[in-house]
């Protein structure tokens, strides 16, 4: 059952995929048109999922469930990730790569991978103050206060001597 993001619970279960480049209009549209088919379907063993998304950036797409309502299973979060990987393959996009790190500079949104990102690091053109996209975060409330955050906030940090 589709709700709207702002009436889930800051327990509701989050899970982030970012892309490794911006989504066209066109793509973003499509995007959303599956997340709403999808979402407004997803069931646990026959039961609805309360569950909502947004796009963030152009570039990330975030689901949240509200577990209260009920709890997902392997083969509901299965369904949600052959979601991901269906847009990976028909948008040639790569949405599930974690070793791809994202951060801002200025207002422009970078993905590189994590080599790159410890050598920017080294170099000083990334510094602890950088702001970063923690896509670890698991929890709604977590995503609204500690996804988007200077690397110094986040387990970035452990790259900074």
């Amino acid at each position: 059952m589709l709700v709207n993001f702002e009436s889930l619970k800051n327990s509701s279960r989050v899970w982030v995929y970012q892309a490794n480049r911006a989504f066209s209009a066109n793509e973003e549209e499509e995007i959303i048109s599956k997340l709403k088919n999808f979402i407004s379907l997803w069931k646990v063993h026959g039961k609805d999922l309360k569950a909502s998304y947004q796009i963030k950036y152009h570039q990330f797409i975030v689901i949240v469930v509200d577990e209260d309502f009920n709890e997902t299973s392997g083969c509901s979060i299965d369904a949600s990730v052959n979601l991901i990987l269906k847009l990976e393959q028909s948008l040639k996009l790569d949405l599930t790569n974690k070793l791809n790190v994202s951060f801002k500079d200025n207002n422009n949104i970078n993905v590189v991978s994590l080599l790159d990102f410890k050598n920017y690091v080294k170099q000083q053109k990334i510094t602890k103050n950088t702001i970063v996209f923690n896509n670890m975060v698991t929890t709604k409330g977590d995503f609204e206060s500690q996804w988007e955050v200077p690397a110094k906030n986040s387990w970035h940090k452990r790259f900074f001597a």
